[in-house]
């Protein structure tokens, strides 16, 4: 929804294929025209952008992991040939692959952050809250670390306490992850959260909204660290006004 309204505030019109169970029903409020299709049905998808007349598009948004286990999902043969491609059902193969297949139909996948670039922030402390020098080294120590999980397309996110790894996010998201990760070690956590090394910004690009402070707080947690440019700050001046009403550090690295 953010990214239809960045564009209609530039002057593009916007034409969304959502997938059922996965988009928002208030995306009709933002685009001109939404067309509505089950997950799997990637023939029908690529219909839709030859009638529309659509030759560049943007992902955004996200597709719950757990669904690829789900029985009752059903894939068309465009779909299967494209899970048949590719060794195994990580992230940026399956999206690398779905992203060739539209390519070759004359569709071009773009930069998720086109339209959103100031939601991208630069290095530093977002928030009037400094992280203590014990969190600064529970970051120093984590970001590394987070960044090897990412590249293996584990998840994006760990939580550390005491320069420990508490937790660590796979399919589950990172809420989760934060939830899970106080049941483990208590208050106190440090969130953070990165991209791959050598992120391909055309899909999956790591994304925090108001949500995950909420999540934070909940957990008795003071610390979220994003990586610098390559973060979607969903929201972003409601979302820093909040952590600062609440506590919360912000940190870009």
């Amino acid at each position: 929804m953010l990214f239809a309204q960045a564009a209609k505030a530039k002057g593009f019109g916007v034409i969304c294929v959502a997938i059922e169970e996965e988009a928002d029903k208030k995306i009709s409020e933002y685009a001109d025209e939404v067309f509505w299709i089950k997950l799997g049905e990637f023939s029908k998808l690529i219909t839709i952008f030859k009638q529309e007349g659509i030759k560049k598009c943007v992902m955004a948004g996200q597709i719950k992991k757990v669904r690829i286990f789900d029985t009752s999902l059903k894939l068309d043969n465009i779909a299967k040939t494209i899970l048949n491609s590719i060794s195994n059902n990580r992230d940026t193969l399956i999206l690398s692959a779905a992203i060739a297949k539209l390519k070759s139909s004359g569709i071009e996948i773009i930069n998720s952050a086109t339209f959103l670039g100031e939601l991208l922030p630069e290095r530093g402390i977002l928030t009037k809250r400094k992280p203590t020098d014990k969190e600064r080294a529970d970051i120093a120590f984590g970001v590394p670390i987070a960044r090897k999980i990412a590249g293996l397309d584990i998840g994006q996110a760990i939580a550390v306490k005491e320069r420990v790894v508490v937790a660590v996010e796979a399919v589950e998201g990172t809420d989760e992850t934060i939830k899970r990760a106080a049941k483990l070690a208590g208050p106190g956590l440090v969130i953070i959260k990165v991209a791959r090394p050598f992120q391909d910004m055309r899909f999956d690009i790591p994304v925090v909204g108001i949500n995950t402070i909420k999540t934070l707080i909940e957990a008795g947690s003071n610390v979220l660290a994003v990586e610098s440019k390559k973060t979607l700050l969903m929201d972003r001046d409601e979302l820093i006004n909040f952590a600062d009403a609440n506590g919360i550090s912000v940190v870009s690295v």
